[in-house]
């Protein structure tokens, strides 16, 4: 853009009013979208999360109401992201930005299920029954397959029978436990979801 002298000046003059308005107080009134927000957010509780989907870590607000009473069940109506997080500062990707229909899945699971050997069918178990089956059958493996040493005769301690993934969105402290509890079986296949 070519500006002569004159212009330029003409330019900063007007932006020296306009801004010298601002600054006395007449500035437009708030968005109309911006009132509509609060007002659909007025009666909700606010929680805030991470994202589930990967390993950047995203802070979430979530919006969830009740349909009244001490021990009604609340339900989320709305998820955006968090603008004081200090990872995202609000914005989502296309997967976080459409977690409500995550939340919302028929699909979802809300409970452990297990496939027994030479079935075709999902059963449901509690979650102390799945633990105990994971424990049991990791011991079981673990005997069969531990490597203790080597061809050569070297002290390894490894089990390469079984691997482990890890979650993403844990702390850096729950990944460190999570490490050391795993190497700690000889577990050498060892990944975290950020990685797959």
């Amino acid at each position: 853009m070519d500006m002569n002298r004159r212009e330029f000046f003409k330019f900063c003059g007007v932006g020296l009013g306009a801004s010298s308005l601002a600054a006395l107080g007449m500035t437009p009134e708030p968005a109309f979208a911006d009132s509509i927000r609060h007002f659909k957010l007025t009666a909700s509780k606010e929680t805030r999360n991470t994202c589930p989907y990967c390993s950047v870590g995203c802070g979430l607000l979530m919006y969830s109401r009740g349909s009244g009473g001490k021990n009604a069940k609340q339900e989320i109506f709305h998820i955006e992201g968090d603008p004081d997080h200090p990872v995202n500062r609000g914005s989502l990707c296309p997967k976080g930005a459409g977690l409500i229909d995550f939340i919302r899945s028929p699909n979802r699971l809300h409970y452990p299920q297990v496939r027994e050997p030479g079935s075709n069918e999902w059963k449901r178990v509690s979650w102390d029954e799945a633990l105990d089956r994971i424990a049991r059958l990791m011991k079981e493996d673990r005997d069969a397959n531990f490597v203790e040493k080597n061809d050569a005769g070297q002290t390894v301690n490894r089990w390469l029978t079984t691997g482990f993934l890890a979650a993403s969105a844990a702390s850096s402290e729950a990944g460190y436990m999570t490490h050391k509890v795993v190497r700690s079986t000889g577990i050498l296949g060892f990944d975290n979801q950020a990685r797959v």
